[in-house]
């Protein structure tokens, strides 16, 4: 009976012990699980910082661009102002303690407005040939206007304006 009994024992302490692992195991998934759930809240905590922060940005990016517009349009109406005076002094620049005002001719521009038209009458000082290409020189053809003060058929000539620059002396 003493061999049975041990044999009893044994097998119900070993029940024992695999019930406590098992449990332990499952405890400690169960563990686990608690730390993946807080590690998912935590992820969800900073996607909604995030977010209300880039509204935010947002927000102070609009303020500020409604702020500087009205600074825009203060530059450009001082700007329209010196511009006239340069324009009213008949000069090309003015040295000023804080900047210079410089008014500068912009080159006459030849647009092609019919390609076709021009081609019919180019000649080859007028174009650009590459194998398999012909295309207008818009670089001679401005010269040969010069030179001949007269415009090939299916080109424009844009006059070149006075633009005025202002220079900001940096102290």
């Amino acid at each position: 009976m003493e061999i049975l009994e041990a044999t009893e024992t044994d097998s119900f302490i070993d029940n024992l012990l695999a019930e406590a692992e098992s449990k332990e195991v499952d405890e400690a998934l169960a563990y686990y699980d608690l730390v993946v759930r807080e590690i998912a809240r935590l992820e969800g905590e900073i996607a909604e910082i995030t977010s209300n922060t880039d509204r935010e940005v947002q927000i102070i990016k609009s303020w500020a661009l409604d702020r500087n517009v009205k600074f825009y349009d203060r530059i450009e109406f001082l700007q329209l102002k010196l511009e006239s005076f340069i324009r009213a002094q008949d000069k090309k620049t003015i040295e000023l303690p804080h900047g210079t005002l410089k008014l500068r001719a912009k080159p006459d521009k030849v647009e092609i407005i019919d390609l076709d038209l021009f081609m019919k009458s180019a000649t080859k000082d007028l174009v650009i040939i590459k194998p398999e290409e012909i295309k207008p020189s818009l670089t001679n053809i401005k010269n040969w206007i010069k030179m001949t003060n007269k415009i090939p058929d299916g080109v424009a000539v844009i006059e070149g304006t006075a633009e005025f620059k202002l220079t900001l002396k940096e102290f």
